[in-house]
């Protein structure tokens, strides 16, 4: 493994680095359950995933499932402000299942270093959202990223524009009777005979 992850620059907003995934397959504890899959580990700059066995251990097996591409961008770098500001910042692996069989690993989707792209896939209910502790090197290279593009944003409180607050709300709607009856909700007039 290298000191720094290989970079490949995409365009001008954005670096992506190829990232292995470890996937640690482990006896169930529940009859519905025969294996348990989780994320362990990533390998920053791994070559493709042949689905290899990298070590077992008292039934517990580590296998290299996948490498994705970890991209980063000019737009998310607040983002990954607030992921290194974090007490363990992590890189955040999200996995499928294909089917009901838990002896089949989870496919592995996308790994991100933006923990508000993760929430998304986790508010989707399909996807399984693992976070991984963010190696060294990564972490390196995302805070070099954000340095170079992150542009901190004052807070601005907004104002009420005056042009549009000349009074004339709801004015000319025949079912408001009156000026102070603006702002209240419209009834319905029934004629009575």
């Amino acid at each position: 493994m290298s000191a720094t992850p290989t970079m490949r620059h995409v365009t001008p907003d954005q670096e992506t680095t190829p990232m292995g995934v470890v996937l640690r397959r482990a006896p169930g504890v529940t009859r519905w359950a025969a294996w348990v899959w989780t994320a362990s580990d990533v390998l920053p700059g791994a070559a493709p995933a042949t689905d290899a066995v990298l070590r077992e251990v008292d039934g517990v097996t580590y296998i290299h499932a996948a490498t994705c591409q970890v991209a980063l961008h000019v737009s998310d770098t607040e983002a990954y402000v607030h992921e290194l500001q974090t007490r363990t910042p992590s890189l955040y692996v999200i996995m499928r299942r294909t089917g009901t069989d838990t002896a089949a690993a989870p496919k592995v989707i996308a790994v991100t270093a933006s923990p508000y792209e993760a929430q998304d896939y986790a508010d989707n209910g399909e996807d399984i959202v693992e976070r991984v502790v963010m190696p060294q090197a990564v972490q390196t290279w995302v805070e070099s990223f954000v340095a170079r593009h992150h542009v901190e944003t004052p807070f601005v409180k907004r104002r009420r524009d005056k042009h549009r607050d000349d009074g004339s709300s709801g004015l000319g709607d025949a079912r408001i009777a009156k000026a102070s009856d603006v702002f209240r909700a419209p009834t319905r007039h029934e004629d009575a005979t």
